[in-house]
């Protein structure tokens, strides 16, 4: 039997390795909403910042795609609202000598077998990655416009102005 041309590319989609980067198309079909859900979410959450490449096109990195699947999580199948969600994101992100607080869905109030304690550790530790990453995209943003303002501070002593004085208006 013939596989159609519809089902390679799904095949090869499904083949992707785990940190290739993916686009809107793919991971809407992944989390099972439409396109333009993941654009109003980045809107709505900071924290989402897919690579834009040339005409817009969106590529989402692995833990862009751990983020939106638990937003998603929280949003469909436990019922919390938008801004419950950002509150939830903001306060996971606060952290204690360094070390990550949990969201408060992720601590069980019954003790866990060792295999769902396994599980929700390693949920923990993806959303701690998908949070670093988040962070480190903000702190290159950082530095990047840093790289820009040295970059005019020099343009402007090359001029003949000077740190302590404001330039003359013209």
């Amino acid at each position: 039997m013939a596989v159609s041309s519809g089902d390679e590319e799904v095949a090869v989609r499904r083949s992707k390795s785990a940190s290739a980067f993916r686009t809107i198309s793919e991971v809407a079909e992944e989390l099972d909403i439409p396109q333009h859900v993941l654009r109003f979410w980045e809107t709505k959450f900071g924290q989402i910042r897919p690579l834009k490449r040339g005409g817009g096109r969106r590529y989402y990195r692995p833990e862009d795609v751990l983020l939106l699947q638990r937003i998603r999580r929280l949003l469909y199948d436990e019922g919390y609202t938008i801004k419950g969600v950002q509150r939830l994101l903001r306060d996971s992100g606060r952290t204690v000598k360094g070390a990550a607080v949990p969201a408060p869905a992720a601590v069980a109030a019954e003790p866990e077998a060792p295999a769902e304690a396994a599980e929700a550790a390693d949920e923990l530790l993806d959303e701690a990655n998908a949070e670093i990453a988040a962070l480190r995209a903000a702190l290159e943003e950082a530095l990047n416009e840093l790289v820009v303002l040295r970059a005019i501070l020099k343009t402007a002593e090359k001029r003949g102005f000077t740190r302590d004085e404001p330039p003359a208006e013209a």
